[in-house]
């Protein structure tokens, strides 16, 4: 199990590159199996979750090639079923919380699919009732191993429907559409997720000559099409990771520059930030963050209330960074109360942050108000373990800005989400080794 030693309170600067998004290349990465032609994917993020399903891929059948830095080539053109019910796939599947998004073009396109229940994050409850639920509703067959905790799907052909969508899942709708695409007739699924990474999995399909309409709302009506050809494909950057940096800025007042965000994609991240006082300004298609010397004040409802910070669908406010707001809340003049809505266990990691000084009172699963110590005192270094991808960056960032060396352990849980993320903050400045 790896180690990162953190040595706090330096003031960092310098500009940096966002990754590729995590979350929209577990996506696209599954729509390969929908064709046989060849799909070249640019900007694809080297970290642990990616480069499992890629070589899930392989496993199964998919020719991988790598053709430079983040640019790989996929082509599904003889595709080995059997994986699915070999012992390998079983215990392969389980470890990766993407590798559900491969049952809808599996069946789809080959007539079944099959899945162990995936792991990923242990951020609460995460149902897989609207993937299989809305299978079923285009035609499948579903079949569920209680002993072996195995999911199957089976259809001679699917047929389009109407279908609204209990709850706006990014990963179900990305599965469903995949497999509508491929369908008999005309599917519309209402209540959609319509996250910028599915907008791009929509576009990507579209231009593979899928016929998807009302891309970036939240019905979408799909025209069934016999089959898909090969396409070139971009990542967004992610915007967790550009948030992510937003707050290291802020919290260790350092003057950062963050590369090439693709602002028209950012949402409500940069002004949920501006709410905390934090200036985030636009230089072309990169985000300044000026050295908070003076740190900086929450604001407060309009009424003159404390201020709430909530997750919600997009285009609501993401939940993967309500962690980080509330971690950069902690140095902030005023409060805040946070209330993450979509995860039940999400917030658990505060314990780790009141060991460090911090002033939190969490008020129930849900909730916690932060009360900002305005940079009057330092959060104190110590040891802690990674919970969950976003948690665990939160707590590097907290020790960036605290006195001491700290120590973070299970760091396996950022390096799922982030790529090389201590070199790259070594070149800003931060005293951060790997053991």
């Amino acid at each position: 199990m790896g180690t990162f030693k953190i040595e706090g309170g330096h003031q960092l600067k310098g500009s940096i590159q966002p990754q590729g998004a995590k979350n929209e290349a577990l996506q696209i990465l599954c729509a390969v199996l929908l064709t046989p032609e060849k799909v070249t994917i640019n900007n694809i993020p080297d970290i642990i979750d990616v480069n499992k399903l890629i070589n899930l891929l392989r496993k199964l059948g998919v020719k991988v090639e790598k053709l430079s830095k983040g640019t790989y080539s996929f082509q599904a053109d003889d595709v080995n079923l059997k994986y699915l019910e070999s012992d390998q796939f079983k215990v392969d599947g389980r470890g990766l919380r993407g590798s559900i998004m491969i049952v809808g073009p599996l069946l789809a396109r080959f007539g079944k699919g099959y899945i162990p229940k995936p792991g990923g994050d242990k951020i609460g409850r995460r149902r897989l009732d609207t993937h299989f639920e809305g299978l079923i509703k285009l035609g499948a067959k579903f079949g569920y191993s209680r002993e072996e905790q195995f999911y199957g799907v089976e259809a001679k052909k699917l047929k389009g429907t109407y279908m609204l969508l209990e709850e706006a899942s990014v990963t179900g709708t990305a599965n469903i559409v995949m497999a509508a695409v491929l369908a008999e007739g005309q599917t519309t699924i209402y209540n959609a997720a319509c996250e910028p990474y599915l907008q791009q999995l929509c576009k990507m399909l579209n231009r593979m000559g899928a016929k998807i309409s009302g891309v970036g709302s939240n019905m979408l009506i799909i025209d069934g099409v016999e089959s898909l050809g090969g396409t070139e494909h971009t990542m967004l950057p992610d915007m967790i990771e550009i948030g992510s940096w937003i707050g290291l800025a802020a919290m260790t007042k350092s003057e950062l520059t963050i590369k090439n965000v693709s602002w028209n994609d950012l949402g409500l991240i940069p002004n949920v930030f501006r709410k905390l006082g934090i200036t985030v300004e636009k230089q072309g298609d990169d985000i300044h963050i000026p050295a908070h010397t003076n740190g900086y004040e929450i604001q407060s409802f309009i009424d003159g209330s404390i201020l709430t910070i909530s997750d919600a669908p997009w285009p609501g406010f993401t939940p993967d960074l309500l962690s980080i707001i509330l971690v950069v809340a902690t140095q902030a003049r005023g409060s805040v109360l946070i209330h993450q809505k979509m995860f039940e266990s999400r917030l658990f990691f505060v314990d780790k942050l009141i060991d460090m000084g911090a002033k939190i009172i969490l008020c129930d699963p849900h909730r916690a108000t932060v009360i900002g110590h305005d940079f009057k005192s330092t959060l104190k270094a110590t040891t802690m373990t990674s919970p969950d991808i976003r948690a665990g960056v939160s707590l590097l960032i907290a020790a960036l800005s605290a006195k001491g060396t700290s120590t973070i352990q299970n760091i396996e849980q950022i390096d799922r989400g982030y790529e090389n993320i201590d070199e790259r903050l070594r070149a800003i400045g931060a005293k951060i080794e790997r053991i």
